[in-house]
C-alpha cells in the first residue's frame, strides 16, 4: 500500500507542475485592442502602455500553444527564464515588459523553445498578420458589430478563412482578435473551444489614443 500511495503522490505532484513542454497541436496568436485594455484595466494601473505617446492599437497579447481541445500551461522546462532586457525588448509590440514575462511564464514554457526563440517566433507571428489600418483611423468611440472586426481582418489577410479567426468581447467592448496558426505559422482552423465569436451587434471600439 505504501508504494501505491507514493506513486499516486508522485503523479499528483508531476501533474501540478504542468504538462510536457513541446507537446501541443497549434498556436493561437492573440491580438489585444490596447484602448480596450487601458479603459478596463491599464488606466487604473497607470500602465505606460496607456500613455497617449505610445500610440498602441493592436498589441500582441500572446502566442499560445494549443491542443485541439484545451491548452497546456506552466509546463516543465529546462530552459532559462528571459532576462529583463529580453522582456523590455518585446514591449514595442506587447505594450509592457511585464506582459512579455507573464506570457513566457505561462505559455512560452510550453513551446519547448528557449526564451529568445519564443520571443523571436512571437514577433514573427505578429508580423505575419496584417492589422487593418481602418481601426487606426477612428477619431472617436464607435459601436460596431463584432463581425465587422472579423471581416476586416479576413479582408486584410486573404489567406485566412472564417474558422481561422475569432473576435472576443469584454464588458461590451471589442477585446481581442485571435488567429490560429500552425507550428510553422501558417493559418489553420481553430479548435471548437477557440472559435467562440463575440455576437454583439453594438460592441464599443475606442480609438487609438
Amino acid at each position: 500500500m505504501r508504494w501505491m500511495l507514493a506513486l499516486l503522490l508522485s503523479a499528483t505532484l508531476a501533474h501540478a507542475e504542468g504538462e510536457t513542454a513541446g507537446d501541443f497541436d497549434y498556436y493561437v496568436m492573440s491580438l489585444s485592442w490596447s484602448p480596450t485594455w487601458c479603459a478596463l484595466e491599464g488606466d487604473a494601473r497607470q500602465s505606460p502602455q496607456c500613455d497617449p505617446s505610445e500610440d498602441f492599437g493592436w498589441v500582441l497579447h500572446g502566442l499560445w500553444p494549443q491542443f485541439h481541445r484545451g491548452y497546456p500551461s506552466y509546463c516543465r522546462t529546462a530552459e532559462r527564464p528571459p532576462s529583463r532586457l529580453m522582456t523590455q525588448e518585446m514591449a514595442d509590440i506587447m505594450g509592457t515588459s511585464g506582459l512579455a514575462w507573464h506570457q513566457w511564464n505561462k505559455h512560452g514554457v510550453c513551446t519547448g523553445l528557449s526564451a529568445p526563440a519564443y520571443y523571436a517566433l512571437s514577433r514573427d507571428a505578429y508580423g505575419k498578420v496584417t492589422r487593418p489600418e481602418v481601426f487606426r483611423k477612428l477619431t472617436k468611440p464607435v459601436k460596431v458589430p463584432a463581425q465587422v472586426v472579423e471581416e476586416a481582418f479576413l479582408k486584410a489577410n486573404p489567406g485566412f478563412e472564417k474558422d481561422m479567426v475569432t473576435v472576443t468581447c469584454k464588458s461590451s467592448r471589442i477585446q481581442e482578435v485571435r488567429v490560429c496558426l500552425s507550428k510553422s505559422l501558417d493559418p489553420v482552423p481553430c479548435g471548437q473551444d477557440v472559435v467562440r465569436d463575440c455576437r454583439m451587434k453594438d460592441a464599443l471600439l475606442d480609438p487609438v489614443r
